[in-house]
C-alpha cells in the first residue's frame, strides 16, 4: 500500500521546513507554505543558491505567530502572521512578477543582520494570485512563492535508492518535498499522472529539476558536490537532473500522515 509517511511545510521560502502530522490543502498549496519570502534590494527573490546560510534559519508556527531562530547563534524573532505594514512591492520569482506585502522594518533589519546582506521579508496576501506555468496548468491554478507548483512529492524508496549509491547518506530535507510516501518502487512517482489522497485529486504534471540547493547540508550550510553528482549519473535528461514530481490538485481539505494514496492513472516515467 502507498501511504503518506511525512508532510512538510516551508513557511519562508528557502528557510528550514516544518514536519507536520497533517496539513490543510488550500488553493495554492499547503496552508502557510511559502507565503513569506526574502527579497534583495531589487525585490528579486533570495534562496540558498545565493545565501547558503539561509539553511540555518529554522521556522516554527506558534499561537503567537511565526518564530524564526538561527540554529547556531540562537538569535530569534517572532513575527505576527499578518504583515505590520501596508506597503506593497512587485517582486520577481524566476520569470514571474508577483505583488507582495512588506512584513515589517524590524523583520528586514533582523534578517539583514542574520544573513549579512540587505534584504526584506515579504508576504503573499490572498489578493496576490500567481499562476503556474500555463504549459502545465489544467485550470489556471495558482501557487505561492514556491519555485513553480503548489506541492512536491517524493517516495521514500527513491531516497533509499539514491542513498544506496552514495558514500554518505543524505536526508529528505535536501529535496524539500511537501509529501513523502512509503510503499512502491524507487521513482514510482515519476509515472503518476493522477492520484487521490483522502479523496482529494492530485495530478503529477512535471518532474522536479534539481539545483545546487540539494548540495547544501541543511544542518551546517556547508556546500559539497553530492547528491547532485551521483544523481546526474542516472537521473539526467536534457541536461537537467530530476528527483521528485511537481503536483497540481483540485479542491481543499486535510492531508494526514498515514493517509493512503490511490493511483488512478500512470504515464511513462523518466
Amino acid at each position: 500500500m502507498l501511504t503518506v509517511s511525512e508532510l512538510f511545510i516551508y513557511p519562508v521560502k528557502s528557510l528550514g521546513g516544518i514536519a507536520v502530522s497533517s496539513a490543510l490543502l488550500t488553493d495554492r498549496g499547503f496552508q502557510y507554505d511559502r507565503r513569506w519570502m526574502l527579497v534583495n534590494e531589487q525585490n528579486n527573490f533570495l534562496t540558498q543558491r545565493e545565501l547558503p546560510a539561509m539553511a540555518l534559519l529554522q521556522v516554527r508556527i506558534t499561537a503567537e505567530g511565526l518564530q524564526v531562530r538561527h540554529q547556531e547563534n540562537g538569535a530569534a524573532i517572532l513575527l505576527p502572521l499578518q504583515p505590520q505594514t501596508s506597503e506593497m512591492v512587485m517582486t520577481a520569482i524566476w520569470s514571474d512578477q508577483c505583488r507582495a506585502q512588506i512584513v515589517s522594518e524590524t523583520a528586514n533589519e533582523w534578517f539583514s543582520d542574520m544573513l549579512s546582506t540587505r534584504c526584506r521579508l515579504v508576504y503573499m496576501p490572498d489578493t496576490s494570485r500567481r499562476r503556474v506555468d500555463s504549459r502545465y496548468a489544467h485550470d489556471k491554478e495558482i501557487t505561492s512563492f514556491a519555485d513553480g507548483y503548489p506541492t512536491l512529492i517524493i517516495g521514500q524508496s527513491s531516497l533509499d535508492d539514491l542513498n544506496s549509491r552514495l558514500a554518505d547518506a543524505v536526508t529528505m530535507h535536501r529535496f524539500r518535498p511537501n509529501i513523502v510516501f512509503t510503499g512502491g518502487n524507487p521513482y514510482e512517482e515519476d509515472e503518476w499522472e493522477a492520484f487521490l489522497i483522502n479523496n482529494l485529486p492530485f495530478f503529477g504534471v512535471k518532474l522536479c529539476a534539481r539545483c545546487t540547493i540539494t548540495t547544501i547540508n541543511p544542518a551546517t550550510a556547508e556546500k559539497g558536490k553530492e547528491p547532485l553528482r551521483t544523481l546526474a549519473a542516472y537521473r539526467m535528461r536534457r541536461n537537467k537532473v530530476y528527483f521528485g514530481q511537481n503536483l497540481l490538485h483540485k479542491g481543499e481539505g486535510m492531508i494526514k500522515v498515514g493517509d493512503e494514496i490511490k493511483v488512478e492513472s500512470r504515464r511513462r516515467g523518466l
